[in-house]
């Protein structure tokens, strides 16, 4: 490490050429990956951060043995497709959770109540954003923003700086990855789905062998009351299947990266 402080004062442009790389690295995570795309940080503070770990990184990157610190086309590129795969990799997790949302609102009559999402500029169910706000907690509460952090550090050392190179087989890796969002909000909305089933069943039933029953006055609050209970009891499970599906994400970004 002292021969590597001691270097950097007669090299200074291979140095700042491989701080700017990992700027752009760490510059594309900061686009799509949860908590640090959040409209809510705000730029300056986004950028203070940025440059703040590409001066912590930059001594040790440029160490690595199989570094090539060169500014030109393909190596910007690539450097900047790094960072994206990781943050739209992690980012189908919180379009689970919106497409969950919307499923969970036409079971609660809420399909038509929505909200302007500030990250995405544009109207989302209620349901949604409450259920990506709780998986922004438990990203923040499991401390699952520092695991992205230390995969970031370690694509360094599995993809040098200069090494970089996003091919077209990533792009359809993502996209097949992306078909998951679906499966995965259906996974989480499919109790109160079901529950909600089985309601309108029975008061299907029961009208029919008491049509004197106003079936459809009933009807709507006892399924908006069994589906909330039904929500409020599959919470305590949420957190964890959050966790694991974000680990998965991560792994499947690295791969993909290393792949590269």
């Amino acid at each position: 490490m002292n021969d590597l402080v001691r270097s950097i004062p007669t090299d200074w442009p291979q140095f700042l050429t491989a701080a700017l790389l990992v700027m752009i690295r760490i510059s594309g995570l900061f686009v799509f990956a949860p908590v640090f795309s959040s409209e809510a940080i705000a730029p300056r503070i986004k950028a203070g951060f940025v440059f703040a770990v590409t001066v912590l990184l930059a001594p040790a990157v440029a160490a690595v043995p199989d570094a090539r610190p060169a500014m030109d086309m393909m190596s910007v590129l690539g450097e900047l497709g790094v960072g994206l795969v990781f943050g739209l990799a992690l980012m189908m997790l919180n379009e689970a959770l919106m497409f969950a949302g919307t499923l969970l609102g036409m079971q609660f009559s809420f399909s038509l109540v929505n909200l302007l999402d500030p990250n995405s500029k544009i109207e989302t169910p209620v349901l949604g954003q409450m259920l990506s706000l709780m998986g922004t907690l438990v990203l923040i509460g499991a401390g699952l923003y520092r695991t992205l952090l230390a995969a970031m550090v370690r694509s360094f050392r599995s993809v040098p700086v200069g090494h970089a190179m996003i091919q077209a087989k990533t792009g359809v890796a993502l996209a097949s990855m992306a078909g998951g969002i679906f499966l995965a909000g259906l996974q989480l909305a499919a109790p109160v789905i079901a529950a909600a089933i089985v309601v309108e069943v029975t008061v299907a039933l029961i009208s029919r062998m008491a049509p004197q029953l106003p079936a459809m006055v009933l009807g709507i609050p006892l399924k908006t009351l069994v589906s909330y209970g039904v929500l409020i009891g599959s919470l305590a499970l949420w957190p964890g299947w959050i966790e694991q599906h974000f680990s998965a994400l991560l792994d499947e970004a690295g791969k993909l990266v290393g792949a590269a």
